[in-house]
């Protein structure tokens, strides 16, 4: 009984040291590996001001900060030079936010502002009206209100500071208002389109059929492509396509993973796909251990030398070559990712062995996967 425990112990001890992670195709709902088409968000950007700081702002020699000011006042009737214009209670930022999908005019969202010159801190700075444009040049909402960082810099002098995170970067939530949304009637075709996540045939053909299964006889889905399911709406659906897509993304499916090796050479972790696959191959591991030692030895001079010879420290270098017992093990044709980590395992091999070990595999084409170095 001990000895059983001491080897179940030794494969644990093992497991744990091989850090490696076994991927294979689970059931999921089609909500988790597709999205209707469509339905997308859109990011909008702008520039602005940042007012009210307590001197941290750009310097003077920022002109987009300079020329911003003037036209802001000149705005509102007042006329001001540019050199005549000297506040570090302003900085130029740049705002972004995300326009989620089905937002309508007057709804709010989340904008990051960033800054763009060389201001300190924004840190309880107030940011003034801000259009925010998408790709096409449109203006879909604006931004103003009170900068958060979450940050903080402190200090009296450039050798004294402290600071954590980034006072330069804050947002505002529900910061900007929607002023444009874009259009998004789903099925206004009589039909919707699903995209996969990861393109792949088997998966776009599960998938379709498993929509065709669940609305039997009606054959309503069909694989255009690896990446796109089409779908017909059902006559009774048309005035409910919301709850139509409800039920769709409730269906079970089993998606298809493509064999493949995932590794990461900084930390040693290997994520093996269920589907890779081994030939018959036989697997030697071992190493050379190479030590270089260096001793000091005292040179005593000669008893008859008069005076004339000196005590010495004499260093002595000494190597030493120790090539460890290698390891060897053959796999049969039919072996599985669990058989042959299990080998891996057997031998001795390190993370950083098998991962050698694996683009071995590949080159001799013994190992049926896709090896992929993040």
């Amino acid at each position: 009984m001990k000895k059983i425990f001491t080897a179940l112990t030794l494969i644990c001890c093992l497991a744990l040291m091989m850090q490696t992670v076994f991927a294979e195709s689970a059931v999921t709902r089609i909500k988790d590996i597709a999205k209707v088409q469509g339905v997308r968000s859109n990011q909008l950007m702008g520039y602005g001001l940042v007012v009210g700081l307590n001197g941290t702002g750009d310097s003077d020699d920022i002109p987009q900060m300079i020329s911003s000011t003037v036209s802001m006042l000149r705005s509102f009737g007042i006329t001001v030079s540019q050199s005549d214009l000297d506040s570090d209670n302003v900085a130029a930022v740049i705002v972004t936010a995300t326009l989620p999908p089905f937002v309508r005019e007057g709804d709010t969202i989340d904008v990051t502002i960033s800054a763009m010159g060389n201001a300190e801190s924004i840190q309880g700075g107030t940011l003034l009206q801000t259009p925010l444009r998408a790709a096409d040049g449109e203006v879909y909402a604006v931004a103003q209100g009170p900068v958060s960082t979450g940050g903080f810099m402190a200090g009296n002098g450039s050798n004294n500071t402290a600071q954590k995170n980034y006072p330069t970067v804050g947002t505002t939530p529900n910061g900007a208002i929607v002023e444009k949304t874009v259009e998004d009637d789903i099925g206004n075709k009589g039909q919707i389109s699903l995209s996969l996540s990861n393109a792949d045939f088997t998966t776009a053909t599960r998938v379709a059929n498993a929509i065709n299964s669940a609305y039997y006889p009606m054959q309503i889905a069909r694989a255009a492509n690896p990446g796109r399911i089409d779908v017909v709406i059902p006559g009774n659906y048309r005035t409910n396509v919301v709850a139509f897509v409800s039920t769709i993304e409730a269906l079970n499916v089993t998606p298809d993973n493509v064999a493949k090796v995932v590794f990461n050479e900084r930390t040693g972790t290997i994520v093996m796909g269920g589907e890779v696959s081994v030939d018959e191959c036989a697997i030697t591991q071992g190493g050379l251990s190479i030590r270089v030692a260096r001793d000091f030895n005292v040179s005593q001079p000669n008893p008859l030398s008069l005076g004339r010879g000196r005590t010495t420290v004499v260093p002595e270098d000494s190597t030493e070559v120790e090539e460890m017992p290698s390891s060897s093990i053959v796999l049969p044709p039919t072996t599985n990712v669990n058989d042959l980590v299990g080998a891996l395992n057997a031998v001795g091999a390190t993370p950083r062995d098998c991962i050698s070990i694996l683009q071995a595999l590949k080159a001799a084409g013994a190992i049926h996967a896709a090896l992929e170095i993040i």
